[in-house]
C-alpha cells in the first residue's frame, strides 16, 4: 500500500527497501572518495616551480632529506575531493539543522561580503591605530548596540567563544570580590543542574566550589533551593536564561533580589539570547554579566566556519574589572585602552593577545543593521513561533517534558513515549539520518530522560518545518508499529554506518598511517 509524502512522491511506509550493493562505492551521485592520503599520484603536483637559486647550504640540518609525505594532486582532482567530501556532510544550506541551544540558522551573505572587504579582512593588529579607524569605529558601533541590546554600561569584545566568555565574566565577579576585599571568604558558585556543561566547568576552572541548585517540576530553577544555598561564601549564580529546556525563567527577577541581597553577582549564560533579543534586556532583569555568542544569536559561521566570539555585557558594578583592550572615541580619534593605562588600572588583564575576532564583529553588526531594531524582534518572536509549532505538531505522537504552557526558543521531548518500542532516542536520531535530516540534541539536558531537544530557529520557513514534522512522525508511528529494524541498523543510506561512539570517543585515531607494506609516501 502506498501513501503520498508531502512532496507529492509515492513512498512505502514501515519497510526498509532492500538495495544491491553498487560495484564502485558510489551512491547514485554520490562518489566514493578516500582520505587524501590514499589518491593515487604522489609524485605529481598542481604547480610549477622554479628551480631554486641555492641549494640550501645554509639551511645546515634543517635540509630535508626524504620525501615529504604529502600526497599530489592536480587543481581539478583537489577540487572534487572536497566537493565529494561536503556531499557526504549535512549542512544548514542543505537543511534544517534542529540542534538544541546551539542556534544552527542560516548566515546571510550579505555578512560574508562585508567582512571580506578591503579594511577588515586584510588588516594586521599590530598596525598602527591611525591606520585602522575604520575598524575601531566598527568595534565601538558594535558595542553600542551589544549594550543597547542587553541594556548594560560595558562590555567587553575580545572573548572568542561562550566558554571563554564565561571564564571574562568570572574573572570580573573574582575581581570585584578581590577589590571589597573578600576573595578568599566568597569560594562557591551556585548553578542549576540544567545548566549548560561548560557553566560548573568555567567555574571550577576559576578556583571556585560549584553548588548544584535543583530545578522545579516545571523545568525552572527552585527558588527555594537557590535561597537555601545563597550566603556570604558565595560569589556567583550562573543561570541559563532562557534556559535549556527552553523555558523562560519565570522567577528571574527573584532569583536577581535573592543574589544580590546575598552580596553575589548574577551570571547569565546568553547562549540562548536568541529567543529574547530586541524583546528583553538582561540588564532590566538584574544580570551582572552575560556572554552572547554573536556565532549564533547574530548569525556569525558556527562550529567549522568559526572562529566564533563571545562578549560579554558588564553591569556597572562590574565594569570597571572589563579586561583590556576596549575602544574609546575623543577628539583624536578612535584609540585603543590598554592594561597598562591609567584608565585601564582595574581590569583584571587581557584575555587574547590582541583585539578579538575581526570577522565576527562585521558580520555581526552587519546582520544588525539589516535587520534593524524591529527585524531583530521578529528574529526572537519567529524563533519562539516555530518551535512551539513543532511542538504542538508533535506533542500528540511524542511525549513533550514541560508540556504545559508555551517553550521559548526549543521543543523538549523525552523518551517516555518510546516505552515498550525497544528503540532508543539514539535509534531514532540515527533513523532520521536515513531521511536526510540532521539529528536533534539527544541525550541533554541531563536533566529529562532520553531527551530531545529540537531548535527550529527563526530561519526555517513553515513548509520546511512541515516537511521536518512529516518525517518525524512517521518515524514516530513507525517505532510505535513495532517496525524495529528500521531504527536498530541505521542509518542504512548515509555513506558511514552506525559507529561504536564510545570507542571513537575514548580511543580515537587522529594520525593516518599508510597500510602495512605500502609504497604510498615513498613514491
Amino acid at each position: 500500500m502506498s501513501t503520498m509524502n508531502t512532496v507529492g512522491r509515492p513512498t512505502t511506509p514501515n519497510r526498509v527497501e532492500s538495495k544491491p550493493a553498487t560495484l564502485t562505492g558510489g551512491r547514485g551521485l554520490l562518489q566514493d572518495e578516500h582520505l587524501i592520503f590514499e589518491s593515487d599520484g604522489w609524485g605529481k603536483t598542481g604547480v610549477d616551480l622554479p628551480e631554486p637559486k641555492t641549494d640550501g647550504a645554509d639551511l645546515g640540518d634543517l635540509v630535508r632529506r626524504d620525501p615529504i609525505g604529502l600526497p599530489g594532486l592536480s587543481e581539478p582532482e583537489t577540487m572534487r575531493h572536497y566537493v565529494r567530501l561536503s556531499q557526504k556532510n549535512h549542512a544548514i544550506d542543505l537543511a534544517i539543522y534542529p540542534l538544541g541551544s546551539c542556534t544552527m540558522k542560516h548566515n546571510p551573505r550579505l555578512n560574508e561580503k562585508i567582512a571580506r572587504l578591503p579594511g577588515f579582512a586584510d588588516i594586521h593588529p599590530l598596525q598602527p591605530t591611525s591606520t585602522v579607524q575604520g575598524a575601531l569605529e566598527l568595534m565601538d558601533t558594535l558595542a553600542h548596540w551589544l549594550k543597547t541590546l542587553t541594556g548594560m554600561p560595558a562590555v567587553a569584545l575580545s572573548p572568542k567563544a561562550g566558554a571563554h566568555g564565561e571564564l571574562c565574566g568570572l574573572m570580573a565577579i573574582r575581581a570585584a570580590h578581590e577589590a571589597s576585599g573578600e576573595p578568599e571568604k566568597r569560594r562557591k558558585v551556585l548553578v542549576p543542574t540544567s545548566a549548560h556543561g561548560t557553566n560548573p566547568a568555567t567555574a571550577a576552572f576559576v578556583g571556585y566550589t560549584v553548588v548544584e541548585v535543583a530545578q522545579t517540576d516545571d523545568g525552572r530553577v527552585d527558588v527555594a533551593d537557590l535561597a537555601a544555598k545563597l550566603g556570604d561564601d558565595v560569589a556567583a549564580i550562573m543561570v541559563t536564561n532562557p534556559n535549556t529546556c527552553g523555558l523562560f525563567e519565570r522567577d528571574i527577577l527573584e532569583i536577581s533580589r535573592l543574589t544580590h541581597e546575598a552580596g553575589a553577582y548574577f551570571y547569565c549564560d546568553g547562549a540562548n539570547f536568541n529567543a529574547i533579543v530586541g524583546r528583553v534586556r538582561p540588564g532590566d532583569l538584574g544580570v551582572d554579566a552575560m556572554h552572547i555568542n554573536l556565532h549564533k544569536t547574530f548569525s556569525t559561521p558556527h562550529g567549522g566556519g568559526g572562529p566564533g566570539a563571545g562578549p560579554v555585557v558588564l553591569s556597572e558594578a562590574l565594569a570597571p574589572f572589563a579586561p583590556a583592550p576596549w575602544v574609546v572615541h575623543d577628539a583624536d580619534g578612535y584609540r585603543l585602552i590598554e592594561r597598562e593605562e591609567d584608565e585601564a588600572e582595574q581590569a583584571f588583564g587581557r584575555l587574547c593577545a590582541f583585539q578579538g575576532q575581526m570577522g565576527m564583529y562585521t558580520r555581526a553588526l552587519s546582520y544588525m543593521m539589516s535587520h534593524g531594531s524591529d527585524g531583530l524582534r521578529q528574529v526572537a518572536e519567529d524563533a519562539v513561533l516555530n518551535a512551539n509549532y513543532i511542538k504542538a505538531r508533535l506533542s500528540d505522537v511524542m511525549s513533550a517534558a514541560f508540556p504545559d504552557g508555551p517553550c521559548m526558543h526549543e521543543a523538549l521531548f523525552d523518551d517516555e513515549w518510546l516505552k515498550g518500542t525497544d528503540v532508543t532516542t539514539l535509534d531514532f536520531a540515527k533513523a532520521m539520518i536515513d531521511e536526510g535530516f540532521h539529528p536533534m540534541t539527544m541525550y541533554f539536558p541531563l536533566v529529562v530522560h532520553g531527551a530531545m531537544l529540537i531548535e527550529p530557529t527563526e530561519t526555517e520557513s513553515k513548509q520546511e518545518l512541515d516537511r521536518f514534522i512529516h518525517a518525524m512522525r512517521a518515524l514516530a508511528e513507525a517505532a510505535k508499529a513495532g517496525d524495529v529494524d528500521r531504527f536498530k541498523g541505521a542509518p542504512f543510506h548515509a555513506p558511514m554506518k552506525r559507529l561504536d561512539e564510545t570507542r571513537a570517543a575514548r580511543s580515537p585515531v587522529l594520525r593516518w598511517t599508510a597500510p602495512e607494506g605500502s609504497n604510498i609516501a615513498a613514491e
